[in-house]
C-alpha cells in the first residue's frame, strides 16, 4: 500500500492524516501518530474521509450556462467579463467570495489578484462567518492577529474555560486531548459557558448556562472581581499594557444584581467562577463560535483578553486566551490577507507604509487603498447592482449566509457569476453563469494553518478527475488573460508558497508577527517533504514551539497591549411576535453544508434529518410533541424541521444545526431565518441570537422510506434525505394522503412497472406499509402513519443489503421491525463503529456500567470519543430506570 501524509479538511484542529491507496485503488485513512496536532487521533468525520471522495455528483468539466465548455473558452469569458466590468464601472464593481476550505496558495493568488492587480479589496471569505470577531479582538488588543498559545497549553492548564464552544462535537480531537489531561490530573478544572447543556458539559466541573450574549457582562464582572484581588499582575499591566483604568472603571460599575440579570446566572455560580479564575494561575480560556458569531463578538473577545492581560496569564505554558478556529484553513486565509479589511502577511490595509510595501513587493500596478466589502455587505452590493461580476470559490453562501433567501436573490441578480466547486449541484452552483471544476481533498496540493499557527501540507494521492484543476491555477490563468501574466507565472504550489514566505519576511525586522522567511527559497523537493511547523519561522531559525506575549512584545507602535473598555450589549432581541431565541451551530458528524459529509452513510446515521432542540415547557406551550414538525420563522424566512424535545436546551431558546440545504431537505435552510445583523467592528453575523417564532407544523401523515436508488426530490410537504448503507433513507410528511402510494413509490424510487409490492393499509388508523422486491433483493420500502412513524430505522436500512428470499423476512421488512428475537440496533450513537442505542442498553443490562466497559464490549467510544458523553447519559438513564 502506498501511504501519503496529508491533513484533514474539516475543522481548524488541523489533524494529520495518513491516506493509504492499495493496488486496487481502494482508499483508507488513519491518524498520523507523528503529527503534533492529533498524535494519531481522528474524529468521526476524519475517520470517514475515505467514504467521501467518490466522483458521484462531481463537476468534471467547465460549464457555461449549464452546458459543457472547454477551459480556454471558460477562462476567456471570465477574464473578459471581469475586465469589462472594471473598465466600465471601476475595480470595486467586481468581487471574490472565497473560503476557509481553500489552501493557502489558492488564497494567496486570489488576494494578490484582487488587491494588487484589480486594485480593490472586495475579496472576503466565509471565514467572516467563523472567526473575524477573533481577528478584530486580537488586532485591537495585540496590534496583530496573533494567537498567543498552543494546544499544549490546554493540557498544561489547571483551569480550562470553554466559552461558546461545543468542543466535544466541533473540535473533537482537542476535546480528547483535554479529557486525557483531566483524567491524568483530576485536579484540573473545566468550566463550560454555554446556554445549552451540550455534550461538552459532560466534562465540566461547572456549567454556566449563560443567557445568549451574556458573555461580555460575565467577563466584565470577572475583571472587576480580579481588580479587587491579589490576582492582578501589576508589573505586567504597568510594563506591557495600557488602558486598564478605563476598562476597569466601566466593568466595576456593574453590581452583582446587574450581573445576575445580564447573564442569567445565580450569584453563587458567578462567585464560584470568579474565585476559580482568581485562585488559578494556569488558566486557558478557549472560545469559538458562541463568542464570535455575535453582534458583540469583538467585545466578547476583548473582555476575555482583558482578564488575561490583567493577570499576566498569557503567552506562558498553560496560560492564555485561545481562539478555536472553525475551518481547516481560516488561519491560512488570515495570513495572506483573505479578509476584505486585511493585507497579506498580517499587514494592515489602513497603513500607508504597509500598502506601499506590499505593492513594491508585488510590483503591482495598484494596491487596494481601503477595506473592501465584508460578506454581508458584499451580497447586498450584488443585490443593488454595485457588484457586476462575482466569483464564488469553495463555499455555498446560499445555505451558509444569514438572510440566505436574500443572498440567493442577490446572486441571481448579479450580471455575471462564476462558481468554482467540486460538485455540480449545490444551492449556489444553480446560479453560476460559469461553473469551474476544482480539485478536492485527496487531489490538490498545498498548505493549511491550524488554530495553533501550525502549517501543514495537504498532499494529493489521487489523480485529478476529468478536467478538474486547482483553484490557484484557475485564478492565475484568468490573471494572465487580464494582462498580468508576469506576476502570475507560477508553475506549482511550491512557487506560490515561496513567494508567500518571502513577502512575510520582506522588510520585517521583528515588526510583524507573521514571518516564515525560512522558506522563502524553498524548492519543489523540500516543499514535498515539508513537515508541520509552527510560525513564526524567520530566516535562519530552527523549528520550535512558540508562544507570544509572555514578556510583552506586542505589535502596537509602543509595543504595549491595549485593554479595551467594552460595554454591555443589548442581548435580548425577542419581541411579542418573535418571543424565542434561535441559536444555530454544528453537530458532531456533519460539516458546513454537507457537500462532503453528506456522501457518507456512516456520518448520516447519527442524526439523519434537521431538527430543533426545544425545552419541554416551551414545547408544551406551543403544542409541539416529540418527533412532530416545527416551523421556525423570523421576518427574513422560515424553516421546517423535526422537534427534539429536551431539557438540555434552555427555556426560551431553540437550537437548529446549520448544515441542511436544498439537496438534502425541503425547507431546512436555517440561515434563511437568521437576520443579517453583524458585529459593528468585525462584520461577523450574529448567528447565535436570532429572534424567532415557532409553531407546530400540521401534517396529515408522516412517512419513512428506504431505497436502493437515490430518490428524486419527492412530492411531499416535508422531506429529508440521507445516504444509508446500501442505499438511501428519507423522512417524509404530507398534507394529505396519496391515493396511490404504490405509484408514488414507482415515481420516486425508479421501480419498474412489472414489480408489485407487498404491504397493507389500515383504513382506520391510516397506517400503510409497502415493500418492493426484485428477486431476493429489497428495492424500496415506504412506511406511512398519522403519527411519527415508529419503524426500526437502522434495522430496516440493513435489509437493503441482505437477501430477502424467505417470506418471513419480507413480512418483517413490511412490518418495519425484526422478528424472531433479533435485536434492532436502534438509533446510532457511535458512528465510528456503527453502534446503536439498543445495543448499548443491552450491554448495560449485561453488566457494563461504565463508558469504559461499554467500549470494551462494543468498541463504542474507543476511537474519536465524541460519543462518550452520550454513552454516559444512556448508562445513567438505564441505571436510574433499573433502580426505580
Amino acid at each position: 500500500m502506498r501511504e501519503v501524509k496529508t491533513t484533514c479538511p474539516y475543522c481548524g484542529v488541523g489533524c494529520g492524516v495518513i491516506a493509504g491507496v492499495d493496488d486496487s485503488g481502494a482508499i483508507s485513512v488513519k491518524g498520523d501518530p507523528e503529527h503534533p496536532a492529533n498524535f494519531g487521533r481522528l474524529c468521526s468525520k476524519g475517520s470517514a474521509l475515505a467514504e467521501t471522495i467518490g466522483l458521484d455528483g462531481r463537476v468534471l468539466e467547465p460549464q457555461i450556462g449549464g452546458k459543457q465548455a472547454g477551459w480556454a473558452e471558460a477562462l476567456d469569458l471570465v477574464a473578459s467579463r471581469f475586465s469589462q466590468a472594471i473598465a466600465e464601472h471601476g475595480p470595486d464593481s467586481v468581487a471574490f467570495y472565497v473560503s476557509g476550505q481553500l489552501l493557502t496558495e489558492d488564497y494567496y493568488i486570489a488576494n494578490k489578484l484582487m488587491k494588487g492587480f484589480v486594485g480593490s479589496a472586495n475579496i472576503d471569505t466565509n471565514s467572516r462567518l467563523c472567526m473575524s470577531s477573533s481577528v478584530a479582538g486580537h488586532r485591537r488588543a495585540f496590534g496583530a492577529d496573533t494567537v498567543p498559545g498552543t494546544y499544549e497549553d490546554i493540557e498544561l492548564a489547571d483551569l480550562v474555560i470553554l466559552t461558546g464552544s461545543n468542543l466535544a462535537w466541533c473540535h473533537p480531537v482537542i476535546h480528547q486531548r483535554l479529557a486525557a489531561a483531566k483524567a491524568a490530573r483530576p485536579s484540573m478544572k473545566v468550566v463550560v459557558i454555554d446556554p445549552r447543556r451540550t455534550m461538552t458539559a459532560d466534562i465540566a466541573d461547572l456549567h454556566l448556562a449563560i443567557r445568549p450574549d451574556g458573555d461580555v457582562a460575565l467577563f466584565m464582572g470577572l475583571l472587576a472581581h480580579l481588580a479587587s484581588s491579589a490576582a492582578i499582575d501589576k508589573n505586567y499591566v504597568g510594563e506591557h499594557t495600557s488602558g486598564f483604568a478605563d476598562a476597569f472603571a466601566i466593568a466595576s460599575a456593574l453590581g452583582i444584581a446587574e450581573l445576575m440579570d445580564m447573564t442569567g446566572l445565580p450569584s453563587m455560580q458567578l462567585r464560584q467562577f470568579f474565585r476559580l479564575f482568581e485562585e488559578t494561575d494556569k488558566v486557558v480560556t478557549c472560545y469559538s463560535q458562541g463568542v464570535n458569531q455575535s453582534a458583540s463578538g469583538t467585545d466578547k473577545v476583548s473582555a476575555i483578553i482583558n482578564c488575561h492581560l490583567a493577570t499576566g496569564r498569557i503567552g506562558r505554558p498553560g496560560m492564555g486566551p485561545f481562539s478555536l478556529t472553525g475551518q481547516p484553513n481560516a488561519m491560512g486565509g488570515r495570513e495572506v490577507g483573505g479578509l476584505a479589511n486585511m493585507l497579506a502577511a498580517h499587514m494592515a490595509i489602513e497603513n500607508q507604509d504597509d500598502r506601499d510595501r506590499v505593492q513594491r513587493f508585488w510590483a503591482s500596478p495598484s494596491i487596494a487603498a481601503k477595506p473592501g466589502l465584508k460578506a454581508v455587505d458584499m451580497f447586498r452590493a450584488a443585490a443593488d447592482g454595485r457588484i457586476k461580476a462575482l466569483w464564488i470559490m469553495a463555499t455555498n453562501p446560499v445555505v451558509s449566509m444569514p438572510d440566505a433567501d436574500a443572498v440567493a436573490a442577490a446572486i441571481a441578480a448579479c450580471p455575471f457569476v462564476v462558481v468554482s466547486d467540486v460538485l455540480a449541484q449545490t444551492d449556489t452552483t444553480t446560479f453560476a453563469d460559469v461553473l469551474l471544476p476544482s480539485l478536492g481533498w485527496g487531489e490538490k496540493n498545498g498548505t493549511v494553518t491550524n488554530s495553533e499557527r501550525r502549517i501543514s501540507r495537504q498532499r494529493g494521492f489521487l489523480p485529478a478527475p476529468g478536467q478538474a484543476r486547482p483553484d490557484w491555477w484557475q485564478m492565475a490563468e484568468v490573471a494572465r488573460r487580464m494582462g498580468f501574466a508576469d506576476a502570475f507565472s507560477f508553475k506549482s504550489t511550491a512557487d506560490i508558497f515561496a513567494e508567500h514566505a518571502a513577502l512575510s519576511a520582506f522588510e520585517n525586522e521583528g515588526g510583524r508577527d507573521f514571518d516564515i522567511g525560512a522558506y522563502r527559497t524553498i524548492d519543489e523537493p523540500t516543499y514535498d517533504r515539508l513537515s508541520p511547523f509552527q510560525w513564526p519561522q524567520p530566516d535562519g531559525a530552527q523549528p520550535s514551539t512558540t508562544r507570544f506575549f509572555g514578556k510583552g512584545g506586542f505589535y502596537h507602535a509602543d509595543r504595549k497591549a491595549r485593554f479595551i473598555a467594552v460595554s454591555v450589549p443589548v442581548s435580548d432581541r425577542t419581541s411579542a411576535d418573535f418571543p424565542l431565541t434561535l441559536n444555530t451551530g454544528r453537530i458532531r458528524d456533519q460539516w458546513h453544508t454537507m457537500t462532503r459529509t453528506g456522501k457518507s452513510a456512516r456520518l448520516s446515521a447519527h442524526i439523519a434529518e434537521p431538527f430543533a432542540e426545544i425545552h419541554p415547557l416551551d414545547a408544551t406551550a406551543i403544542g409541539i410533541a416529540t418527533a412532530t414538525l416545527v416551523e421556525i420563522a423570523s421576518p427574513y424566512g422560515k424553516a421546517v424541521v423535526r422537534a427534539l424535545v429536551t431539557d438540555r436546551q434552555a427555556r426560551g431558546s431553540l437550537f437548529v444545526p446549520m448544515h441542511w440545504n436544498g439537496q438534502f431537505a425541503a425547507k431546512a435552510r436555517i440561515d434563511a431565518v437568521v437576520a443579517p445583523v453583524t458585529d459593528p467592528v468585525s462584520g461577523q453575523p450574529a448567528s447565535k441570537n436570532v429572534a424567532v417564532a415557532a409553531r407546530h407544523f400540521p401534517v396529515s401523515h408522516y412517512g419513512f422510506a428506504i431505497s436502493v436508488a437515490k430518490p428524486a426530490a419527492p412530492d411531499a410537504t416535508y422531506w429529508a434525505l440521507a445516504k444509508a448503507e446500501g442505499g438511501w433513507r428519507m423522512e417524509l410528511a404530507f398534507e394529505a394522503a396519496s391515493q396511490d402510494w404504490a405509484g408514488w413509490c414507482r415515481t420516486h424510487f425508479d421501480i419498474p412497472g412489472h414489480i408489485d409490492p407487498i404491504g397493507y393499509l389500515d383504513a382506520k388508523s391510516g397506517d400503510m406499509r409497502l415493500a418492493f422486491f426484485d428477486g431476493d433483493r429489497l428495492l424500496a420500502a415506504l412506511f406511512i402513519a398519522r403519527e411519527p412513524v415508529g419503524v426500526a430505522r437502522n434495522w430496516a436500512i440493513e435489509q437493503l443489503k441482505i437477501p430477502q428470499a424467505e417470506m418471513p423476512k419480507r413480512f418483517s421488512v413490511e412490518a418495519g421491525r425484526p422478528s424472531g428475537g433479533r435485536l434492532d440496533p436502534g438509533a446510532t450513537v457511535c458512528s465510528c463503529f456503527s453502534v446503536g442505542v439498543n445495543q448499548i442498553v443491552a450491554a448495560i443490562r449485561g453488566g457494563c456500567h461504565s463508558v469504559e466497559a461499554v467500549g470494551k464490549e462494543l468498541n463504542a467510544g474507543t476511537n474519536c470519543g465524541s460519543c462518550r458523553a452520550e454513552i454516559r447519559g444512556i448508562i445513567d438513564g438505564s441505571l436510574a430506570v433499573a433502580a426505580e
